[in-house]
């Protein structure tokens, strides 16, 4: 087993690398590199790269973090589905992104993939994989929403025609305010505890899904970086902004994840925004923009087909 983790180890580093060497040209600012190693006597042991910007030409805030820990048995919300793993030693190895755009027409992304290896006494090691990517619009283009979906339905393709429509349903589920009645965003794709085929289909899988992830966000932020916007726009992205601090604090298995294990809070926690508002009882006007995301864009639909 150590050859495969070490394969994917090797590609999540460079799919790391390239990503942030996109967007760093789209921004035109640095990342902040942020190297660590977990202390001697942490629960939890590992290192990873943590790469951070604030303020930047596009990205109020953003980051793409891979991480790499080991640990003396899998944590809880690791182990939901597979009861007969609980309290095995682990490593767990993943790039996650979030990146914030500071203009409100330019959507928020989210992408991860990521493989857990459990090695239970007496037993063979045990792989699995996750992932996915999502999309989440202020104020909604169908075209935007059109490629997006398309994009992740091609990467999909190779593994079998039900893929795509597994995956998409199961982000339209996951990522999904259950004490709001509303989904976070547009979705796209989403998978865990995935072990069909073995290491190697897993692993092409989360391959597939990472080196979709430019393809499918560039073109967007392209297309509406340069839009003008003004105060009305702004506070409303603030106001939605709220919206996914409380998915990621309260439903996200991947944060309750990390800080169940001990994990390094600043990188569990880059995928916050820098702005966020609540109001009480708020509702947009009728007929405006800001109704149409929650009239016409915060509806489950088969995208990729319109």
């Amino acid at each position: 087993m150590f050859m495969q983790v070490q394969q994917v180890r090797s590609y999540l580093l460079d799919l790391q690398h390239r990503i942030l060497h996109a967007l760093q040209d789209a921004d035109g600012q640095p990342f902040r590199r942020d190297a660590w190693t977990r202390p001697a006597d942490s629960p939890l042991q590992g290192e990873g790269i943590s790469s951070l910007i604030e303020d930047g030409g596009l990205l109020e805030r953003g980051g793409c973090n891979f991480s790499h820990v080991r640990g003396p048995q899998l944590p809880p919300s690791a182990t939901q589905h597979r009861p007969d793993l609980a309290g095995a030693p682990f490593e767990a190895l993943g790039i996650s992104l979030v990146f914030h755009p500071r203009n409100p027409y330019v959507p928020t992304v989210h992408m991860n993939v990521r493989m857990l290896m459990a090695h239970p006494a007496g037993k063979d090691a045990v792989a699995w994989f996750g992932g996915g990517m999502d999309l989440t619009p202020y104020y909604g283009f169908e075209d935007d929403a059109v490629h997006f979906h398309r994009t992740c339905r091609n990467a999909l393709e190779p593994f079998g025609a039900d893929h795509y429509p597994r995956f998409k349903a199961w982000c339209d589920e996951y990522f999904f305010l259950k004490h709001r009645g509303e989904p976070r965003g547009i979705g796209g794709v989403f998978f865990d505890d995935y072990a069909e085929g073995g290491f190697d289909q897993g692993f092409a899988l989360i391959r597939a899904v990472g080196d979709a992830f430019l393809p499918a966000y560039l073109p967007i932020v392209e297309r509406r970086r340069n839009l003008p916007y003004g105060e009305r726009e702004r506070d409303f992205q603030a106001y939605r902004r709220g919206r996914y601090v409380e998915f990621n604090l309260v439903w996200d298995r991947g944060t309750h994840f990390g800080l169940q294990s001990s994990g390094r809070t600043e990188s569990i926690l880059m995928s916050m925004p820098p702005i966020a508002k609540w109001r009480y009882d708020w509702h947009p006007e009728p007929g405006s923009a800001e109704a149409q995301l929650y009239t016409v864009f915060l509806k489950p639909r088969d995208w990729a087909a319109a």
